[in-house]
């Protein structure tokens, strides 16, 4: 609607533009006109003139007559510019209409198109993943035929050269090859050949295998239970086996019967004894042997802060005893006398308390806290230097098993995962240290804690022992008073 009130707008302004212009060609025709009928109004005006002037009223008729065309003119005009309006509006709706049906089509064109691309993405996806598909399925095929190559290797099968395609009959021939050796191999069976002894000397003789996972054999010179010996040779494994490998060369099942289970014979199989301390502590590495020389820095630490609380606070009921008459009675060089043969934190501190009974309790008792802070110091001795270590070993084991596991990603990154054997000193350093740390922090921890308890009970002990002392003197004094008055 917008266009259509636009287009009548621009008609009716250029209808309004041409209105004067018409109006001119008009007035110029209307002139000429006039022109052409005043020649004879002009003889006739002379004439009159000579007769004298006409009425005006004779004027009148055509001055109306002129306003009257020029009305009729605009009539035409307007009727001529509605039936314009009127063929434009109808031009205008058809055009419209034309271009709705237009873009109406294009929509659905747009549709179809986005559908089809939808479609097409969708097609594209699912191909992709039907490639992929082929690809995992042919790599899982070829590397079947490679371990199937491999496994019959030396077998009276065909084998495929190069690159080679294999065709169905070569399927089924690597099949039943397969088939028919492990139906033959599948039992057990006695065989002639050769085995090497335990020191070394190669004897010939009865194989007794079972399957391809364990043999037996047996010679003049010995019998028993085999294991790989590496290049497809085989070696006696355990000699007490012998009676139970002679008993299956014989055809007769022992119970239990003793057998070493093999996956390949390539590979030697070799005894691995019991791994000793110093063993163990070279598989962490330089912080295992860290760790280990702080488990006995803290066990020597541990003993002598044993010996020097066991000194401190050896006698203590026996000092008490000893001395305590010689309080009761006031004589205090006397108890002085039997302290200084006294060895240990107590006899001193008991000591400095008998210096001063004489005075004040108020300052005793400062004298008796000043001398247990004194001996404080001895009695403390080693104890924070122990539980630093006790705090220090497990996170020197964590230590170890953050590098441990650097040094296995290390060999992965440089080497795979295909060598188990390339790993294994990483690991050994990640978990032994570990290992190492908690054997030490939890000993010398628990340890710690106990002479720390210690030590604050020899506290007690000479505080009570100095209480003691002076409640004696004070109850000796208060007794003597009275008999002096």
């Amino acid at each position: 609607m917008s266009i259509r009130n636009s287009h009548i707008l621009i008609l009716l302004l250029a209808a309004c533009l041409a209105l004067p212009a018409m109006a001119q060609e008009a007035e110029s025709g209307q002139e000429e006109a006039a022109t052409a009928e005043s020649a004879p109004a002009n003889t006739a005006q002379a004439e009159q003139a000579e007769s004298g002037p006409e009425p005006v009223a004779a004027q009148a008729p055509s001055l109306e007559q002129a306003y009257q065309k020029e009305f009729a003119f605009l009539q035409g005009q307007k009727r001529d510019l509605a039936r314009r309006i009127a063929e434009f509006e109808q031009t205008s709706q058809s055009d419209r209409r034309e271009l709705q049906s237009q873009i109406r089509s294009l929509e659905r064109r747009v549709v179809e198109a986005t559908s089809r691309g939808d479609r097409l993405d969708e097609q594209v996806f699912e191909s992709e993943r039907s490639v992929e598909a082929a690809r995992d399925n042919v790599n899982l095929l070829a590397s079947t035929f490679l371990q199937a190559e491999a496994t019959i290797d030396g077998w009276e099968a065909p084998a495929l050269e190069g690159d080679e395609v294999p065709q169905p009959e070569d399927i089924t021939a690597m099949f039943a090859t397969a088939l028919a050796e492990l139906d033959r191999r599948g039992g057990v069976r006695r065989d002639s050949g050769e085995f090497f002894l335990a020191d070394g000397t190669r004897v010939s003789g009865d194989i007794i295998q079972v399957g391809r996972i364990a043999s037996y054999g047996v010679s003049e010179r010995g019998a028993g239970v085999l294991a790989p010996a590496g290049e497809g040779e085989l070696k006696l494994w355990n000699e007490a086996s012998a009676e139970a490998a002679r008993s299956m060369a014989a055809g007769q099942m022992v119970s239990p019967l003793p057998i070493f289970i093999y996956e390949t014979l390539s590979a030697e199989v070799e005894k691995k004894g019991a791994k000793g301390v110093f063993e163990t502590i070279s598989d962490g590495g330089v912080i295992g042997w860290i760790i280990f020389f702080l488990g006995l820095l803290a066990a020597a630490l541990v003993i002598l802060r044993a010996v020097f609380l066991g000194r401190a606070g050896a006698s203590t009921g026996r000092i008490l005893d000893d001395i305590s008459g010689h309080v009761r009675r006031g004589d205090k060089e006397a108890a002085l006398s039997v302290l200084r043969k006294r060895q240990g934190a107590t006899a001193r501190v008991v000591a400095s308390a008998i210096r001063n009974l004489d005075r004040d309790r108020e300052h005793l008792e400062d004298i008796v806290s000043e001398s247990i802070l004194h001996e404080s110091g001895h009695l403390n001795r080693f104890g924070a230097f122990i539980m630093v270590i006790a705090a220090v070993s497990p996170l020197l084991g964590l230590l170890g098993t953050v590098t441990g596991m650097i040094s296995t990603f290390d060999v992965i990154t440089e080497f795979g995962t295909g060598d188990p054997k390339l790993l294994s000193g990483g690991i050994s350093i990640a978990l032994v240290t570990t290992e190492l740390g908690l054997i030490v922090a939890i000993p010398t921890l628990l340890f710690g804690n106990l002479l720390s308890s210690w030590a604050e009970r020899i506290k007690d002990d000479m505080e009570k022992a100095a209480l003691r002392v002076t409640n004696q003197y004070t109850e000796a004094r208060a007794e003597m008073e009275p008999g002096q008055a």
